[in-house]
This record gives structure tokens, C-alpha cells and sequence, in this order.
């Protein structure tokens, strides 16, 4: 078994629940990605360069979907969390029934246009 889907099945249900269904969004907007085990979390790749992780906060109780050049995007800036992060801006996820697929591909969508 490969370290991140041993990470992801350690998970609480909530917690693997959220990250199968980014994850399986990501893989279709993203084809040609590479999920890697970084830094102790799942993270993709695209053209070989950081484009998310997925951290969940158990304390905190949500999945952080971070953008490695999410300070380079304009839109959906109301749902993006930069919390004083310099490069990186997230989706919060607290439940898989509030992610909103159709923003979680905008919000790909863009960034995988900053990836040239």
C-alpha cells in the first residue's frame, strides 16, 4: 500500500470520506496529476510542481484543501482561507455534504491555469 492511501484510510470516516471525494475531483479535472505522499500529507502534483494538499485538522475539525499558488487567483476570494499564509490559500471543508463541487472545479480550474 502506497503511504498516502495508508495516510487517508488512518483517517477518521468524516476525514477519508472528504478526501476520497476532492481527491477523485482533483484526478478528473487534473488527469494528468501525480498524488505524492509530501511533508506528511497527500499532496498532487501537476507538470511535476506542488498544485494542492489535503490536511485534515482533527482539532479543528476540517479538511484544508491548500493551493500552492493560491495567492495568484482572483476568483472565489470570499470562500478562499489564506490565514496569514504568504503563497498558499484554501477550501475548508467541516463536512462532505458542504463541498461545493462546482467551485472546488472553478477553484482548479484556475489554478491549473497558472501552471504553464
Amino acid at each position: 500500500m502506497k503511504p498516502t492511501e495508508a495516510y487517508i484510510l488512518r483517517q477518521p470516516e468524516q476525514y477519508q470520506a472528504m478526501m476520497l471525494h476532492v481527491l477523485a475531483v482533483v484526478e478528473q479535472e487534473l488527469p494528468h496529476s501525480e498524488l505524492l505522499f509530501k511533508w506528511g500529507i497527500p499532496y498532487v502534483y501537476y507538470k511535476k510542481k506542488p498544485f494542492c494538499y489535503l490536511a485534515p485538522n482533527h482539532k479543528k475539525c476540517f479538511l484544508d484543501l491548500g493551493f500552492a499558488k493560491g495567492f495568484e487567483l482572483k476568483r472565489n476570494q470570499r470562500i478562499l482561507v489564506d490565514e496569514k499564509r504568504n503563497t498558499v490559500k484554501s477550501l475548508r471543508y467541516f463536512s462532505i455534504e458542504e463541498i461545493d463541487n462546482a467551485v472546488l472545479i472553478d477553484v482548479i480550474s484556475e489554478a491549473k491555469g497558472l501552471y504553464t
